[in-house]
């Protein structure tokens, strides 16, 4: 389970880039009962929250030619040290650390597969306020191309413990991802391997995705269909998760809303 108690390699954080800020803020907001907190000035984004705690940020997509989605952000204690790390793993740099003061550092990463993520080096924003909890992020998820390598590659660059399990009806294993020296009630993701053609959203290239717990997931993706985002998957019942729903919003960007078993 995730918590905002952090250590290395633990989701901290996530943004979302999308080309309308408004329109974004507006569809979460229905979807997840977020409210969203302008920068302010000439600051465009802001901070998403949930019941006043901080769950996420919103910033507008400028990269040219690339597509809306979420970005995770794993704890670090150096993300220059990191960064190098992922460079002699075979992984490339996007956005070089960026020393934001007081509030800690960032650099935006890419894995020798071309799933992208970043790391935060934490200062006095260390990140989440509200996680596993409804309205949060509860879980996160590698689609890739090859599971093998991507396991070598996070497990050299964070130190992440793997188990794995096998599909219901024989449809491949899934890695269960735990932090570095933490018990496997920590674990905080999974990974699976996929065919390039699976991954229509970004040509075959690996992505991450986050999922976020709800209290009831068929209302939450009516929300999701009224707000003009679509269902890529599901909903269906998994035996000891609960019942989830992949899904799109109406810019295209993934995410996986499940609402827990009960334990």
């Amino acid at each position: 389970m995730l918590t905002t108690d952090l250590a290395p390699g633990v989701p901290c954080w996530i943004d979302l880039g999308a080309p309308d800020i408004k329109a974004a803020a507006s569809f979460y907001g229905s979807v997840l009962g977020w409210e969203f907190e302008p920068m302010g000035g000439d600051m465009e984004g802001g901070a998403l929250r949930k019941d006043g705690k901080t769950v996420a940020g919103l910033g507008k997509l400028t990269e040219e030619g690339a597509r809306s989605a979420w970005m995770i952000y794993y704890c670090v204690t150096d993300a220059d040290a990191t960064t190098q790390g992922v460079q002699r793993a075979g992984g490339t740099v996007r956005t070089e650390p960026r020393d934001l003061g007081e509030w800690g550092k960032m650099a935006q990463l890419t894995d020798p597969q071309g799933g992208q993520f970043a790391v935060w080096q934490p200062g006095q924003n260390s990140g989440f306020e509200l996680v596993g909890a409804p309205g949060a992020l509860s879980w996160t998820e590698l689609y890739t191309t090859d599971a093998a390598a991507a396991k070598e590659f996070y497990g050299s660059v964070f130190g992440w413990q793997y188990s794995d399990m096998e599909m219901p009806g024989g449809e491949g294993t899934y890695t269960i991802i735990t932090p570095a020296g933490l018990p496997e009630e920590r674990m905080q993701g999974g990974l699976m391997q996929l065919r390039p053609a699976d991954l229509v959203l970004t040509n075959g290239r690996p992505y991450w995705h986050p999922v976020f717990d709800v209290p009831d997931c068929d209302a939450a993706i009516a929300k999701v269909t009224e707000g003009g985002g679509r269902v890529q998957m599901g909903p269906a019942d998994m035996e000891g998760v609960g019942r989830l729903a992949v899904c799109l919003d109406p810019s295209q960007a993934d995410f996986v809303l499940l609402a827990p078993a009960e334990s």
